[in-house]
C-alpha cells in the first residue's frame, strides 16, 4: 500500500494552519502549503511572475496566481516513508494534482465567526478593510476552492481535526 495524501484547502481565516498545526502536534506528517510551497505564479503553466500587470488590483491578482509547484507536490505525494500526508494551505492551481489526493477537505466557517479570526490576524490576509471585503466575497463565492468534504471550522480546532480523521480510511 502507498501513502494517503490528503488537501485540507479553505479561505483566509477558515482554519488551515491551525489544523495542520494539530495534526502535526498528533504525529501526522504535514506538509504547510502556505509556507513551504507556495509562490505567486502562472496557474496554467506554474511560471514564476514578478508582479501585477500594471492596472491590475494587486490583492485580486496576487490571490489569482498564489499556486503550489506541481513537480514538488507530486515528488511529496509519491514519498511512502509517512503512512499519511495532509497538505495543508491555499492554490490557484490544485487542478493541476487534485488527483493525488485520496480526500479533499475544504474547512468552512460562519462569517461572523470569521470576521472575528480576521480581526485578530492584524498581519494576515483579511485583516485590512480592501483584504476583508476580498475575503468575504471569495468566501461567499466559494471561488477558488475545490469540490471536497465540507468541514465546519466553528468548534475547537481538536474536534475539528477529530472530523476529519473520522472520515479516514
Amino acid at each position: 500500500m502507498g501513502i494517503k495524501n490528503y488537501l485540507i484547502e479553505g479561505g483566509s481565516g477558515t482554519g488551515k494552519t491551525s489544523v495542520a498545526t494539530e495534526l502535526e502536534r498528533r504525529g501526522y506528517q504535514v506538509v504547510h502549503g502556505d509556507r513551504v510551497l507556495a509562490y505567486v505564479g502562472d496557474p496554467e503553466t506554474g511560471q514564476a511572475l514578478a508582479g501585477p500587470p500594471t492596472g491590475a488590483d494587486r490583492m485580486v491578482w496576487g490571490y489569482a496566481h498564489w499556486i503550489w509547484p506541481v513537480d514538488k507536490v507530486r515528488a511529496i505525494a509519491a514519498d511512502t516513508t509517512h503512512p499519511a500526508t495532509f497538505f495543508c494551505g491555499g492554490s490557484r492551481n490544485f487542478h493541476k494534482f487534485l488527483d493525488l489526493f485520496d480526500k479533499v477537505f475544504v474547512l468552512d466557517i460562519d462569517v461572523e465567526t470569521l470576521n472575528r479570526r480576521l480581526d485578530g490576524r492584524p498581519n494576515e490576509p483579511g485583516f485590512e478593510p480592501a483584504e476583508r471585503a476580498l475575503v468575504l466575497r471569495y468566501h461567499h463565492t466559494r471561488e477558488y476552492l475545490p469540490a471536497g468534504i465540507n468541514i465546519d471550522t466553528a468548534g475547537t480546532v481538536p474536534s475539528i481535526v477529530d472530523d476529519i480523521l473520522a472520515q479516514l480510511p
